[in-house]
């Protein structure tokens, strides 16, 4: 359980469900006989009432060219890292427009063979998108073949010259990587400082970000990082069987703040901009400008311990940055009982179309995933899981990568989580191996109306139906016909790629800002047109481990004329572009819009 669960009443309840020796999750209950979602207040569409009777999800692996398969290296000593899986990152590596895949893999004896050089290697893997729209292993000659075992994957451009970088979060020492044009990349770890920040064999980062923090013009990189592993630590279930520890076996890191300075160096602000001032197993991040003040801030998603909300200080009288956690007194710590809760996915995004940023995160069974809705500037979040229907239906599952995409171009956002248990329970499938198939779990779509949403049935079923271990999602629209796909990076079975398919019409917007020669990271797009408005913000660091296309997409349903579209860079400039043209991949360049 959660190492500060008060013990109320309620907590004891709690914990009487979640015992376990050294885990946190108990056995899947038998399916319900109400459907999931039942009684969650208003959400009224609830399986299988679909939105359309078309497939909203159509899924291309088998003939994408993508052969992934993230393999733990599990040698039956369940050790913790095994179980929480990688990333997938989603962006143009090679320059020539398309959108290529980029995968964390795992190893054996926790990658310490990795570190070994000769053939034979397991590596993360980098696929290329051919003219035809399959995807060929590009890793080879890439640079990106890194050998940690690896979990999370950011990109931004940390050096201004229009080449996307690679930031690779290990178990172990982490890695930096500049692109250098046409699908190479270079190794730059140690010139940058960031492995000064992860040399040690026991190190542990899990998610992270690129955002400019101090609007110097600079992508810095925020760091999380999860607990000390000790692999002499083991762990038992109630029968006494070997299990996968949880996080409260080991102790918390301190995440890292890495401040960029321009030169191609990195400067460790964690201690001077109050980072290492609070502790937690950290799995998820995102950062964005929570408060709408202009300053970007930093939301941590916490494996048992509160979460974090780094509220950003702003300009400081010496140019430095200092940030104040703040999530207790703004209602993002813990859920609407007051308990900590197993964070591992998270996403910030506009759904009830208020214009401002809400809060998701997915958890572990029986504590249902979590909807922080944003109340306004000065006034928090409120857990509103219920209210919005998506409590009850999650709680059987445990949670881990997540995405907010319009998968029906109606203008809201609907949510998708993929699901995997950490601890074994009753097998849900046969089409993993043994103990892998006792882990796997289903996956659930929500469909969003006005912030309100509702399991969707038949029409995602290619993404529902398999039951597997889910971990790293990530989205992007890789075939550019206007609809957002999805790349899920499984544990022990194949990476899957979904199109989605709906009609209507829609807009792709990149932003630009010419004087620092990359795409502006942490900008808001708000888009104005048929009387309504939809808020985007540019930045693909959420879900778990992942790194998404940041680029603001916006559906738009049966409104096929030129809307507007108002742009805030991330130092606060605000322009107003009109007349723009829908059903089409735009891009905005700072100076070009009316003030």
């Amino acid at each position: 359980m959660p190492r500060s669960y008060r013990f109320s009443a309620a907590v004891l309840l709690v914990a009487s469900i979640l015992a376990s020796a050294c885990g946190r999750e108990a056995s899947l209950p038998p399916v319900a006989s109400s459907p999931p979602g039942a009684g969650e207040g208003p959400a009224t569409f609830t399986t299988p009432a679909p939105k359309t009777t078309v497939p909203l999800l159509v899924e291309v692996t088998d003939r994408s060219g993508v052969d992934f398969r993230h393999h733990a290296g599990a040698a039956g000593e369940q050790l913790f890292p095994e179980m929480m899986g990688g990333g997938v990152a989603v962006f143009d590596a090679n320059q020539d427009g398309r959108l290529d895949l980029y995968f964390a893999s795992g190893a054996p004896d926790l990658g310490r063979s990795r570190r070994s050089s000769g053939t034979g290697r397991v590596v993360n893997r980098l696929y290329i998108q051919q003219d035809d729209g399959r995807f060929a292993d590009g890793t080879e000659g890439s640079g990106l073949d890194d050998a940690g075992y690896g979990t999370g994957l950011a990109v931004g451009d940390v050096n201004n010259d229009g080449l996307e970088d690679v930031f690779v979060a290990n178990f172990g020492p982490d890695r930096l990587y500049l692109g250098r044009g046409e699908g190479r990349f270079e190794e730059v770890s140690e010139a940058s400082g960031i492995a000064a920040t992860g040399v040690a064999e026991d190190d542990w980062s899990t998610s992270a970000a690129f955002c400019d923090v101090n609007r110097d013009g600079y992508l810095d990189l925020y760091v999380v990082r999860y607990v000390v592993f000790d692999p002499a630590v083991h762990c038992t279930d109630k029968t006494g069987r070997k299990e996968y520890c949880g996080p409260d076996s080991f102790t918390d890191r301190v995440d890292v703040l890495l401040l960029n300075r321009g030169d191609g160096t990195f400067l460790d602000a964690t201690t001077a901009a109050g980072i290492d001032e609070v502790t937690g197993a950290g799995l998820g991040v995102v950062c964005a400008d929570l408060d709408d003040n202009g300053w970007v801030d930093i939301y941590v998603a916490n494996d048992g311990d509160p979460n974090q909300l780094w509220m950003n200080q702003g300009a400081q009288p010496d140019g430095s940055v200092a940030f104040v956690d703040e999530a207790l007194i703004l209602g993002t710590s813990v859920n609407a009982s007051g308990l900590e809760e197993a964070g591992m996915g998270v996403l910030a995004a506009d759904f009830d179309s208020d214009a401002d940023l809400d809060l998701f995160l997915t958890h572990l069974r029986d504590e249902t995933n979590t909807f922080y809705r944003n109340l306004g500037p000065s006034r928090g979040f409120q857990d509103d899981s219920t209210g919005a229907g998506l409590a009850a239906s999650s709680a059987p599952y445990t949670g881990f990568g997540t995405a907010a995409l319009d998968l029906d171009l109606d203008g809201d956002l609907d949510l998708v989580v993929a699901n995997g248990r950490v601890l074994r329970a009753q097998a849900l499938t046969e089409e993993l191996p043994a103990p892998w198939n006792q882990y796997a779990e289903p996956n659930l779509v929500y469909g969003n109306q006005k912030g309100v949403f509702g399991l969707l049935g038949n029409e995602v079923l290619s993404f529902t139906e398999p039951v597997e271990i889910g971990r790293g999602l990530a989205t992007g629209d890789l075939d550019g016909d206007g609809t957002v796909d999805l790349i899920l990076n499984n544990l022990e079975s194949k990476a899957r790629i979904y199109h989605g398919s709906s009609s209507g019409h829609w807009l792709l917007v990149d932003v630009v800002d010419p004087r620092l020669n990359r795409r502006a990271l942490g900008a808001q797009v708000t888009l104005s047109g048929d009387g309504r408005r939809q808020l985007r913000t540019v930045q693909g660091a959420m879900s778990y481990l992942s790194s998404s296309d940041p680029r603001a997409h916006f559906g738009l349903g049966d409104f096929g004329q030129p809307v507007t579209l108002e742009v805030r860079w991330p130092d606060g400039l605000e322009e107003t572009f009109t007349e723009v043209a829908v059903d089409q991949a735009i891009v905005l360049e700072r100076g070009q819009g009316e003030p």
